[in-house]
């Protein structure tokens, strides 16, 4: 008689990086994927593939130092990530604290990021799904402003940045993947001291 192993808990050192997208090619160069572009980034710089699917998301593995980071794109689209979110977080057993959710944030100016240990959604759907999914708005997320356009947010999120900004996407995508590390290598409140200047 096979008896099921029980659950392994996560060692103390995995992090859980989701990022905010929504699947399909004429999306991935949209405003609202800006989540996407930094779990490739983030896999890029240390030789990772985010290709397997697990628990309704592409996923992968990357080390960082002393930590195991479990990098995911959820598939469910972005206004269903609580789905994703929820099952990811069961299956690595990865606790709220140490599971960083990157979003693009129409209330900053493109460019800027912040760092917040929790807080309401500001009106993003994805965000929305995943308090919903969680029961509270405590976890922790790097917000990466777009900006708010004049007429409708829906279609300006959905739409591909400007020239302007496709040519600073590059460091900024950079930056946010650097904001991830230094979160897992040193704590959010380090992080957002660190990050949440100016």
């Amino acid at each position: 008689m096979f008896r099921r192993k029980p659950a392994q808990p996560a060692p103390a050192d995995r992090w859980l990086v989701i990022g905010l997208g929504n699947p399909g090619r004429e999306y991935e160069r949209s405003r609202h994927n800006v989540g996407f572009l930094v779990i490739d980034e983030l896999a890029r710089r240390h030789g990772g593939r985010v290709t397997d699917r697990a628990a309704k998301s592409l996923t992968g593995r990357i080390r960082r130092g002393e930590h195991e980071l479990v990098l995911a794109k959820p598939q469910t689209w972005m206004n269903l990530s609580g789905q994703a979110a929820k099952a990811l977080k069961g299956k690595y057993d990865v606790p709220l604290d140490r599971l960083l959710v990157v979003h693009d944030e129409l209330d900053l100016p493109f460019g800027r990021l912040r760092i917040r240990s929790g807080g309401s959604s500001a009106g993003n759907h994805g965000l929305d799904s995943l308090i919903g999914s969680f029961g509270t708005k405590t976890f922790p997320r790097i917000r990466v402003g777009v900006g708010r356009p004049v007429g409708d947010a829906v279609d300006y999120v959905l739409s591909p940045f400007t020239d302007d900004e496709r040519a600073q996407l590059p460091d900024l995508v950079r930056r946010v993947a650097d904001a991830v590390e230094y979160t897992v290598e040193h704590g959010l409140d380090r992080a957002m001291t660190e990050f949440n200047r100016g």
